[in-house]
């Protein structure tokens, strides 16, 4: 079985910038042409260098978080003050929703009983690739090659690419179940409106129509569809019909490996796809301690709906680092759509806001913590 993702990503690079070559060797040395020279590079000093990459790039991106945070450091302190004790427990509340996380992801990895992995390693992995892709515009950007590079020394660059791969699709395709579901607690929690119902009617097509998607991608893969559909996207075009002509046998295999999962391994499945929606309503905890602070009037299920909507209209704002400014619109919007103040949505963004640098300064930290070599 080839390295898939990793080639496939190494052949991308090679299409969009010939000039530069870059070869990769999983046995020994890593080459990369830089500047017009030739490095060979010993694997574990490479590892490092971009462990510290890595962790360098977290404490920029922290930096700038909290020098362009809106409201003053005297507000945020009152704020903090106020919800007290409270904001460890939502620490370690979000502990366990990382733990809920890891057991989705250890589930695809020990699919086939083939590979053992120490759980808390892929606790880490998971908790430091969270928070490298919190970080960065865009997201998905930094932390799956990062596991994918910490995974391999336990199973092999093929199965630590394919189980990332797959982990990262579970991972969205939950969101849009999580959406779509949360409809249904709308409509049973409030009475729908003709707005209302026009804009659920859309976000419902929205997720219907990308759940339909992902399942035929999961069935018979969507890689190669991927590359299809780019030619007939205006700009790259040219390069996915060059790049399909020469990959296209590459394109396939990783298509079998995404397929493997739902045809022969149904229960890792559907358990992963589970673990991940879990783990969702867990998380909307978060938002029922900070409002309960604020306000007795508030229910679990409000709860629910306001991490659902507001998530979904944040992941429309992906390319902001932590998805800034639009997390906190979202959660006012979520919260004044529940006729509840939308200043509640500021205090909710504010303290979320907080509790995700921490954990994003933990990640960065465990990038240098029990590394296997």
């Amino acid at each position: 079985m080839i390295t898939g993702f990793l080639h496939l990503y190494i052949q991308c690079l090679r299409s969009l910038y010939p000039t530069r070559p870059i070869y990769i060797s999983s046995v020994s040395h890593l080459y990369i042409q830089h500047v017009g020279s030739l490095y060979p590079v010993n694997e574990v000093t490479m590892k490092n260098k971009l462990r510290n990459l890595f962790l360098l790039f977290g404490i920029l991106a922290i930096a700038v978080m909290l020098c362009t945070m809106d409201m003053d450091y005297s507000d945020i302190w009152e704020n903090l003050k106020r919800v007290g004790f409270w904001f460890p427990v939502i620490m370690l509340l979000w502990f366990f929703v990382y733990l809920i996380n890891t057991c989705s992801w250890y589930l695809i990895i020990r699919d086939d009983r083939k590979y053992r992995v120490p759980f808390w390693t892929v606790c880490k992995l998971s908790i430091t690739g969270f928070a490298i892709n919190y970080a960065t515009p865009g997201g998905l950007m930094g932390g799956e090659p990062y596991r994918i590079m910490e995974l391999t020394p336990y199973v092999g660059v093929s199965k630590a690419t394919s189980s990332v791969i797959l982990y990262v699709m579970m991972h969205i395709f939950s969101h849009f179940w999580f959406w779509f579901l949360s409809i249904f607690l709308y409509i049973a929690l409030y009475p729908v409106n003709a707005f209302m119902a026009v804009l659920l009617s859309v976000v419902a097509a929205f997720c219907l129509l990308a759940i339909y998607f992902f399942s035929r991608g999961y069935k018979n893969g969507m890689t190669l569809k991927t590359f299809l559909f780019l030619q007939k996207v205006p700009f790259v075009k040219k390069w996915a019909r060059r790049f399909i002509t020469t990959q296209k046998g590459t394109l396939e295999q990783i298509d079998s490996q995404i397929a493997l999962l739902h045809s022969q391994h149904k229960v890792t499945f559907y358990s992963s796809l589970l673990l991940e929606l879990f783990a969702r309503v867990f998380s909307s905890l978060e938002i029922y301690i900070i409002l309960n602070v604020f306000t007795p009037d508030v229910s679990w299920w409000d709860c629910v709906l306001i991490l659902s909507f507001s998530s979904l209209f944040s992941n429309l704002i992906f390319f902001f680092p932590m998805q800034l400014g639009a997390r906190e619109g979202g959660l006012a919007l979520a919260v004044d759509g529940l006729h509840m103040s939308a200043a509640l949505g500021v205090y909710v963004g504010l303290i979320t806001r907080l509790r995700e640098l921490l954990w994003i300064a933990i990640g960065m930290v465990l990038i240098k913590v029990g590394n296997k070599k």
